[in-house]
């Protein structure tokens, strides 16, 4: 990972949550706590931990602090999982994803969810997750499946396998029940367009 693109994932993510790419921002919102928080220091230290200069000084304070927020916000999101840009938690507490899985652009998680691996049968593995996901408060996806672009899934759902494009998914097991898909829960997706104006400027 380059600067460049360490610096697009941390600013596209406060996006998400502020609508704003300012350093004052950004300073704010690391040092007050919350889901950010989180998610900025993850990204440091995975960051951090690929150059060979910054693993052996800032990556240390980065995993300290990524360490006491997990216990804090009760998130378990390892820094070395595969998270595209735009990434945002609604509410902390009782997150689990395991350090496999793969998760694109604009991804938003709520509270009590879990993605995790299945070690048996042929959905052994992680979940694969789409573009523009929203993912309901205390929902499970489990195996090696894959979630596809602008899917919403229910609160409380529990999803063991594949998900089309532009559904939208509840209940236990889970079942898709439209298509009109994550529409309306996924916001602030332009940051593109103001982190390019902010590398001109």
């Amino acid at each position: 990972m380059t600067f460049h693109n360490y610096k697009f994932l941390i600013f596209s993510d406060l996006y998400r949550v502020t609508g704003s790419v300012r350093i004052s921002t950004l300073l704010k919102y690391i040092f007050k706590g919350g889901a950010y928080s989180y998610i900025f220091w993850m990204r440091t230290s995975a960051f951090t931990y690929e150059k060979a200069l910054l693993r052996y000084s800032i990556y240390p304070i980065a995993h300290i602090m990524l360490k006491h927020l997990h216990y804090k916000y009760g998130i378990a999101i390892p820094y070395k999982t595969e998270i595209d840009s735009g990434f945002r938690i609604t509410h902390s507490g009782g997150i689990v994803v395991h350090s496999q899985c793969k998760i694109g652009k604009n991804f938003t998680l709520s509270q009590g969810v879990t993605l995790g691996h299945t070690n048996r049968g042929r959905r052994r593995g992680c979940p694969v997750i789409g573009n523009n996901v929203y993912v309901g408060p205390g929902a499970k996806i489990i195996g090696h499946i894959t979630i596809g672009d602008n899917v919403a899934v229910g609160a409380n759902c529990v999803v063991t396998k594949d998900v089309p494009d532009n559904s939208v998914i509840v209940g236990v097991p889970g079942k898709v029940i439209s298509q009109k898909g994550s529409n309306g829960y996924i916001e602030r997706v332009d940051y593109e367009r103001f982190l390019h104006r902010k590398e001109e400027d």
